[in-house]
């Protein structure tokens, strides 16, 4: 199909043809881009409202930046600099069927990410009418309005009755709905207006304005203006930042350590972007410019002021504490659902000041720059007295300033961000990608963080949650050694030179992966992927000095992808773990799945799964991607024995209306209670459903 329209492109300057954009199958993409989950706590919303935001304005290939082609995380370096050549020296690309002209640009690569890019004016803006006529007429707008709920009742939600004491047990005071309206209207390099409201499952739908509380439990809105001449950007709301490396201030798309090793290894300089997720943290809210004041140099300036979820305690009596009221964690959860909760809802409040300058000369191929953080809180942050907790953050106020760099030379890409904190510790990450042949990309990427670097909003790579207390180098290789044939691998060792939760002392380890992929045709893959991580961990009880132990856990995942026709689609997974702890017993786990999707009619598209799963305990538990209604993810963590599949229809009512529901159960075998504390459900099994309506308005 695009080789044929191919020929078309020679004699089209007078006309662009547009390639129609196809459908995103955001959950292969997801696929291709980590190597595989191992956590529950990775902020998978944050990831798929940046994959809607690319959805809904898309990049324009005739004006992006180097940066910006670089946040999509589909192209390479060569890639990048090909097509920028290519527009400087044949002007402006009429359509995306001349993207198989560049160097470099092979038809996987187009496919991927032509559903996230566009070719169209460079002026997008021009001769449209005022902003109010422009936000009214703007075609590209979506409600959606999301209803989830797990069937079976849990403890949290039974009767409850007073005890001995007349004080009513732990329990959920709302509902077992959660609930999601969401809208969003924006054009590239113009504009953007959206908001969000959620209520999680066992929160109250409440309106109390004494207690700041008005009928959802979250609320996000945003308003952002693009490209005003001098004013690069301007949003008053919700937004996020992304600088450097991450290194201070991260956002969006951060992949970290997966089976794509080159690609998003480096991070992208892209600024200030609109938020409208429902995640509840890693957001600013108040407002946010970018201002050109020289042909390359921007200047970004930024505050926030919103309430935070904390744990608020009393010193008074204990003779060891700095503080005699103060926040001994944050909360990022986002639930309020008991008492407990709602007592620590919003309990903090934050405010953080800063800005960023950024020289970029008009190349783009050099861009460095300067940022500061500045963070302060109304009550004091002071961790547990335990060993480990030695070097983090105390106090009220933490400033972090750094400098980034990123220059491009042909094929050859370096990167980094060296910060330092208000207690004196110092972070850095500098990295390198290049391409040594037409087949051959590879990367390294250096990494330090002190035991007292403390980065609130940071999440540069790294093997720990947080950006502290940790040495590392990565290595990344990606071999095309023969068409269709793809190997991809990394290797990453790390230390921690202090101590840990659940690390009484220094500790090492390592990380690798190997992924072997085959593309038989067009509609098909098959991939072999084994990944071995090795972490140390003390011993549990069993000496009387903690003593790191090491800790091997070794995946391996075999896939199978396959589109038989058009309307009819396979995937098959299998998977599986060996866990061991020092010399102690092998512990294993897998899982087998089977997908299918077809379309019978063009209005109607029907996906399900069945699973088999069985791990010895939850150490060897399975994580396994499962397609959901749009925008929304589902990646579920089973161990013990049992099934788990799921249905999923999306019908299109009418060009403005499309309607998805879904129905998914978990039943396991030697069982007679499933989950635990108040998400216990007595009998053996778990099914939740969930129905989403997007309005096009």
């Amino acid at each position: 199909m695009l080789t044929a329209a191919l020929l078309l492109t020679g004699a089209a300057h007078a006309q662009v043809q547009e390639y129609p954009r196809p459908r995103p199958d955001l959950d292969k993409l997801v696929q291709e881009l980590f190597a595989e989950p191992q956590s529950d706590q990775v902020p998978y919303e944050d990831l798929y409202e940046t994959l809607l935001q690319l959805l809904q304005t898309p990049l324009n290939l005739n004006t992006a930046s180097r940066e910006e082609l670089g946040s999509l995380l589909l192209l390479s370096e060569p890639q990048i600099t090909a097509l920028l050549e290519h527009r400087q020296l044949n002007g402006s690309l009429l359509t995306l069927y001349e993207l198989q002209t560049i160097r470099g640009f092979d038809l996987r690569t187009i496919y991927r990410v032509a559903p996230f890019v566009t070719v169209g004016n460079t002026d997008p803006n021009a001769a449209r009418g005022p902003l109010w006529r422009r936000i009214w007429q703007e075609d590209n707008n979506a409600l959606f309005l999301r209803y989830e709920r797990v069937l079976q009742q849990r403890k949290g939600y039974a009767p409850v009755t007073p005890n001995s004491s007349g004080d009513l047990p732990s329990h959920y005071l709302g509902s077992p709905d959660k609930l999601l309206v969401r809208f969003r209207t924006s054009h590239a390099r113009d504009f953007s207006v959206g908001f969000a409201a959620e209520k999680d499952a066992g929160e109250q739908f409440a309106w109390n304005p004494n207690n700041n509380r008005y009928g959802f439990d979250y609320y996000s809105a945003h308003f952002g203006l693009f490209d005003r001449g001098r004013l690069k950007s301007v949003i008053v709301g919700d937004y996020q930042l992304q600088f450097g490396q991450g290194l201070l201030l991260s956002s969006g798309l951060q992949v970290g350590k997966g089976a794509e090793t080159i690609t998003t290894l480096r991070r992208s300089n892209v600024g200030v972007r609109p938020y409208a997720s429902v995640l509840e943290t890693a957001f600013f809210r108040g407002a946010a410019a970018t201002v050109a004041v020289a042909p390359a140099l921007k200047l970004t300036g930024f505050a926030s002021l919103k309430h935070i979820d904390a744990t608020l305690q009393s010193g008074s009596a204990d003779s060891l504490r700095q503080f005699d009221d103060f926040a001994s964690g944050l909360i990022i959860t986002g639930f309020h659902r008991t008492p407990s909760e709602l007592g620590n809802r919003h309990s903090l409040r934050e405010i953080v000041t800063g800005g960023d300058l950024t020289f970029a000369p008009g190349s783009g191929r050099l861009n460095v720059g300067l940022t500061a953080v500045n963070t302060s809180f109304d009550k004091p942050l002071q961790r547990r007295s335990e060993p480990y907790n030695l070097y983090e953050f105390s106090g009220r106020h933490n400033l972090a300033v750094g400098a980034h760099y990123g220059y491009g030379w042909r094929n050859v890409s370096l990167f980094g961000e060296t910060a330092r904190s208000s207690s004196g510790g110092l972070g850095t990450v500098n990295g390198l990608i290049a391409s040594l042949g037409t087949d051959v990309d590879a990367s390294v990427l250096y990494r330090h963080y002190d035991r007292n670097f403390h980065t609130l909003y940071g999440n540069a790579l790294s093997e720990n949650t947080r950006n502290i207390n940790e040495n590392g180098l990565y290595l990344g290789l990606k071999v095309r050694p023969i068409s269709r044939w793809e190997l991809s691998a990394y290797y990453d060792q790390f230390s921690f030179p202090w101590l840990r939760y659940q690390v009484g002392g220094p500790s090492r380890g390592y990380d690798w992966l190997l992924r072997v992929a085959f593309s038989p045709t067009k509609t098909s893959q098959i991939y072999a992927q084994i990944r071995t991580r090795l972490k140390e961990y003390d011993a549990d009880g069993v000496r009387p000095v903690p003593e790191p132990m090491p800790v091997m856990r070794r995946s391996l995942l075999l896939f199978y992808d396959t589109s038989p026709t058009p309307a009819l689609s396979l995937r098959t997974r299998l998977q599986g773990v060996r866990y061991r702890e020092d010399r102690g017993p092998v512990r294993t786990g897998y899982l087998l799945a089977q997908d299918v999707t077809v379309q019978p009619l063009s209005r109607l598209r029907l996906t399900g799964r069945y699973a088999l799963f069985d791990t010895d305990d939850y150490d060897t538990r399975q994580y396994a991607y499962e397609q959901d209604v749009l925008y929304a993810f589902s990646i579920p963590a089973l161990y013990g024995r049992g099934t788990r599949y799921y249905a999923l229809a999306e019908y299109k009512i009418n060009r403005r209306l499309t309607l998805w529901l879904r129905y998914a159960t978990t039943h396991y075998r030697d069982q007679k209670t499933v989950g635990s504390g108040l998400e216990e459900i007595q009998g053996p099994k778990r099914s939740d459903v969930k129905a989403q309506l997007r309005v096009a308005l």
